[in-house]
């Protein structure tokens, strides 16, 4: 039986609120090999786990998380009392439990991503993923040896050689745009493919009849190896 990967979508979002640690700690308890979270920065520059640019949709409060401080954004509440984590709440979380998937939202945060990974000593495997493609030179400069993950909306026949630019290991696509052509050339490039948000059963058996490597889901719990 091939062994497909399975990504907790922004912790497991179909279980809790997205990107806090319910839903991260739900994902781990589903046994997820990767939680998938988006990586933001505060107005006093502390990275937190949020995946708009603004509070407005995921908490009780408002503004852009860039225009407030750490202080301002923990008094939010993001759903059943929970509120932002930090990232590195998030790796004390997360360590001995699952590998992580980081999405970096933005630009300028390679960087000090990396560096909070490092000084956590988190052990466990990290996939550093954005459609910020400029964004991963930035992680491969800081970490030589770390995996990234170029994610497409959109693909193109210069897709695959882009990839392969930009040193992945990894390439996201969007379960819709996936086909077994576009999933084959990825393979014969030695990167492997995971697509994205597939939650509804018919769309995760279809990721998976394509050979995919992994799949991203609110609903984790619904990926079945083949």
């Amino acid at each position: 039986m091939r062994r497909v990967l399975r990504i907790g979508h922004r912790g497991a979002a179909g279980h809790g609120p997205e990107n806090t640690l319910a839903a991260i700690q739900k994902g781990i308890a589903l046994g997820v090999d990767f939680v998938e979270i988006d990586v933001r920065r505060t107005a006093d520059g502390v990275l937190v786990v949020l995946h708009d640019e603004t509070v407005n949709r995921t908490t009780n409060g408002k503004g852009r998380v860039d225009h407030l401080s750490l202080q301002e954004v923990k008094k939010f509440n993001a759903g059943n009392g929970e509120h932002i984590p930090t990232l590195k709440e998030v790796l004390k979380v997360a360590a001995g439990e699952a590998g992580l998937m980081l999405e970096l939202k933005v630009k300028g945060v390679a960087q000090q991503t990396v560096e909070v990974v490092r000084v956590a000593g988190f052990r466990d495997p990290v996939i550093y993923a954005s459609f910020l493609h400029d964004e991963l030179q930035h992680v491969r400069t800081v970490d030589q040896q770390t995996s990234l993950m170029v994610l497409f909306g959109g693909l193109s026949r210069a897709s695959v050689a882009r990839a392969i630019k930009y040193g992945s290991s990894y390439v996201g696509l969007r379960h819709d745009k996936a086909t077994r052509v576009l999933v084959d050339s990825f393979h014969r490039a030695g990167l492997l493919v995971f697509v994205y948000t597939a939650d509804a059963p018919s769309d995760i058996q279809r990721a998976l009849s394509l050979d995919v490597d992994g799949v991203i889901s609110n609903f984790p719990e619904r990926i079945a190896s083949q």
